[in-house]
C-alpha cells in the first residue's frame, strides 16, 4: 500500500468522529450523511483552523444543506447528454469520460452530487463503453477524463485508461480533471507522473479556491507534474465565505501563477440542491472579475462562466468594457473607469461604374468616317 492510500485510509468519514472534531450536532449530521456523503483527507482537515473559514465551508457538512429546497440534482442535464453511463458528449469535438465515482474529500457544492461515492455508478463494463463510444465517434479529438477524481484510481488502473484514449488515432488531447493535488496532494508521486509522462499531448486541470490551499505540499505536487511538462489549468468555484471577495481571488490566481497553474476557469457555483448558502450573484462575480482585470497580470485573469442550467454549456459572462459602438467609433472603458475611443475603419467608398464605350465602327460594315 502506498503512503497516500495510508493517508486516504485516516480520512474523517464516520458521522461521529466528524461530528467530535468540528463539534457538529452528530444526529444533524448522520442525516446529510444519508444524502451526500461526507469525507475529508487528514491533510485537509489540517487547513482548517477555525470554525467557518474558507475551508471548513468547503468540505464540512452544513445543516442548511437539508434545510433548501432550491437547485436540482442534475442542474447541468448531463444524463441527457450522456449516450453511454461513463460519457457526456455535449460538445461537437470533445466528451466527458467519467472513469471514477470516488473522491479524496466530497465538496459540499458538488455539481456531481447524484454519482460521486456510489460505486454503482461506475462499473468497469462502462469504461470499456465508453472507450468503445470514443473509438466509433471520429469527431472527438479531445476527451476530459474525470469522475468523481481519477487519481483516485491506482497508477496501473489510470494508466490503462489513458492508455485506451491515447490508442484511438482521432484523439488528439487528453485532459485529466482533478482535486487531488488540493485535498490529497501526496498521491502525486514520481511513479504516476512518469506514468502521465508518456501519453503527451496531455493536459492537467486542477481545483484550488482558496490561496491558502496552496501549500508546500500542494506546490510539491504542481511542480511535479509542471517539471514533466504536463500544461496546468486551474478551474475555481465562486463560494459565498470562501472565495467572494476581490483581494482573496486575486491573491489566489497570483500564487497559481508562482507554482506553474495557469488559472482557466472561474464558475459561477452550479444550480445544486442544498448549496444556497454556498451560491452568490453573479453580480458579485462581475466585480471579482473588474478587481483583477488590469490590476494585475492578464495570465491571471481566468475565464468567467456561467455552466448554464438545462444543459446550455459554459457561456462566458464579462463587465462592460464596450460603452457604445457606431460605423465611426468604438467607445471603450479600461480597467480604471476612464473612456477611450477607438476609430472604427471608414469603409471605402464605392467605385462608380464607368460609363458605357460607345463602339467606334457600324454595323454594315462601312468604315468609320
Amino acid at each position: 500500500m502506498d503512503d497516500w492510500q495510508r493517508l486516504l485510509q485516516g480520512s474523517l468519514r464516520k458521522p461521529e468522529e466528524i461530528a467530535r472534531r468540528f463539534g457538529l450536532d452528530v444526529e444533524e449530521v448522520r442525516r446529510i450523511a444519508r444524502v451526500f456523503k461526507i469525507q475529508i483527507t487528514p491533510y485537509y482537515a489540517g487547513l482548517i483552523k477555525e470554525r467557518g473559514d474558507a475551508m471548513w465551508r468547503q468540505l464540512v457538512p452544513d445543516p442548511a444543506e437539508l434545510k433548501e429546497n432550491t437547485g436540482e440534482t442534475d442542474p447541468l442535464q448531463e444524463d441527457r447528454d450522456s449516450p453511454v453511463p461513463s460519457i457526456v458528449h455535449r460538445y461537437p469535438d470533445r466528451c466527458l469520460f467519467l472513469v471514477s465515482h470516488s473522491c479524496a474529500s466530497y465538496c459540499r457544492f458538488c455539481t456531481r452530487k447524484r454519482k460521486v461515492g456510489d460505486a454503482s455508478k461506475i462499473h468497469p463494463r462502462y469504461i470499456e463503453d465508453g472507450l468503445a463510444y470514443i473509438r466509433n465517434h471520429s469527431e472527438i479529438r479531445d476527451v476530459v477524463i474525470s469522475g468523481g477524481d481519477p487519481l483516485m484510481l491506482s497508477d496501473r488502473k489510470l494508466e490503462a485508461i489513458i492508455k485506451g484514449v491515447r490508442d484511438i488515432p482521432h484523439v488528439e488531447i487528453i485532459r485529466v480533471g482533478t482535486r487531488v493535488p488540493c485535498v490529497l496532494p501526496q498521491r502525486v508521486t514520481e511513479k504516476l507522473v512518469a506514468m502521465l509522462k508518456k501519453y503527451h499531448p496531455l493536459y492537467v486541470n486542477v481545483h484550488f479556491n482558496h490561496p491558502d490551499e496552496i501549500t508546500p505540499e500542494s506546490s510539491r505536487a504542481l511542480n511535479l507534474l509542471a517539471d514533466a511538462g504536463i500544461p496546468l489549468g486551474n478551474q475555481t468555484v465562486l463560494l459565498k465565505g470562501v472565495n467572494d471577495d476581490p483581494l482573496v481571488m486575486r491573491r489566489l490566481m497570483q500564487k497559481l501563477l508562482s507554482v506553474r497553474v495557469r488559472p482557466y476557469y472561474l464558475y459561477q457555483a452550479d444550480y445544486v440542491s442544498g448549496t444556497e448558502h454556498l451560491r452568490t450573484t453573479v453580480e458579485k462575480g462581475l466585480e471579482i472579475m473588474e478587481a483583477l482585470r488590469g490590476w494585475t497580470s492578464g495570465l491571471a485573469v481566468p475565464y468567467y462562466c456561467i455552466d448554464a442550467p438545462g444543459g446550455g454549456g459554459k457561456i462566458p459572462v464579462l463587465p462592460k468594457y464596450l460603452q457604445s459602438i457606431t460605423d465611426e467609433q468604438v467607445v471603450l472603458r479600461n480597467y480604471a473607469g476612464e473612456l477611450f475611443v477607438y476609430p472604427q475603419v471608414k469603409p471605402k467608398p464605392k467605385r462608380k461604374p464607368r460609363p458605357a464605350i460607345a463602339p467606334c465602327y457600324s454595323f454594315d460594315g462601312a468604315l468609320p468616317t
